[in-house]
């Protein structure tokens, strides 16, 4: 089994220069929890969670309002092949401890993501526990505030 058989297609998207405000209209309208950061060509350049905009903007006491995606998207991307073994998939996650991972075409550009969530629904019992498992382990680099 291969990443796209397993991902959601044609993820929402946008650019470095992307305010806070509108990414997070966007996950809510998306119902997901990170969106992909692509330059202008579409190949990604990082990612922007909804943990990253309270970690990284609102707990700084930084104005939402005014803040860009640069300003705390996670980067650089660890990303999937579309052809990608889902069980390689599943390393990554693991080894990133990342709970979602952007899926590239043959050109780099981004086409989709493999999510826990497709991994439960899709992928082997086994593969879908390991990921879990590793992924949850505790990881304070997110919530890194510093300053305060």
């Amino acid at each position: 089994m291969q990443a796209r058989e397993i991902m959601s297609s044609n993820p929402a998207c946008c650019g470095p220069n992307t305010s806070i405000y509108d990414v997070a209209v966007m996950m809510v309208a998306e119902d997901c929890g990170e969106i992909p950061v692509r330059d202008e060509g579409g190949k990604p350049i990082g990612v922007v969670t909804d943990r990253d905009i309270v970690c990284r903007i609102v707990a700084k006491r930084q104005n939402p309002l005014e803040a860009k995606v640069e300003d705390c998207m996670s980067s650089p991307t660890i990303t999937a092949r579309v052809d990608m073994p889902v069980e390689d998939c599943a390393r990554l996650m693991e080894q990133y401890q990342i709970r979602r991972l952007p899926v590239v075409d043959e050109d780099g550009k981004c086409v989709g993501i493999v999510s826990q969530a497709d991994l439960a629904r899709k992928a082997p019992r086994d593969t879908t526990i390991e990921v879990v498992g590793k992924v949850s382990e505790p990881n304070t680099f997110a919530s890194s505030v510093g300053g305060r």
